[in-house]
């Protein structure tokens, strides 16, 4: 594992724990079909296909950004599903859904930004770059 100062590893949590317990939660309203969901996928042209695979991509992404040896994994992978969200929330969904006041696009945003922390702080860990901060390999 990447050796992360105190403070890192602290902040490295936080972002991790926020970004799992939101890709978790939603996890119900996704895969048992509940109406705001539904209507979300279907509003995409993606229903229920789309729902079905961006819940198990968001499953994915939590279980690795709970395995500190795969957060930076976890952490990549959650980043891809939430630009596609607040892409699809930006282009047809729009801020806010069915009255939510922004709420999901709010918890799409916090993930991205918790899961881009959590790549930041776990850089040295990603096979594909590690070489450009790992002195030794240059």
């Amino acid at each position: 594992m990447d050796s992360l100062s105190k403070p890192e590893r602290i902040v490295s949590w936080i972002c991790r724990l926020t970004a799992a317990v939101i890709l978790l939660q939603t996890l119900f309203f996704k895969f048992s079909g509940a109406p705001e969901s539904v209507y979300i996928f279907t509003k995409v042209g993606m229903e229920p296909w789309g729902r079905y695979g961006s819940g198990c991509a968001e499953l994915i992404a939590a279980i690795l950004l709970i395995l500190p040896c795969y957060a930076w994994a976890g952490a990549l992978l959650a980043m891809g599903v939430m630009l596609g969200a607040i892409g699809s929330h930006l282009t047809i969904l729009r801020i806010s859904v069915q009255d939510d006041h922004g709420l999901l696009f709010a918890l799409a945003l916090i993930v991205f930004v918790t899961s881009a922390v959590t790549a930041f702080l776990h850089r040295r860990q990603i096979p594909f770059v590690s070489g450009y901060f790992n002195p030794q390999h240059t």
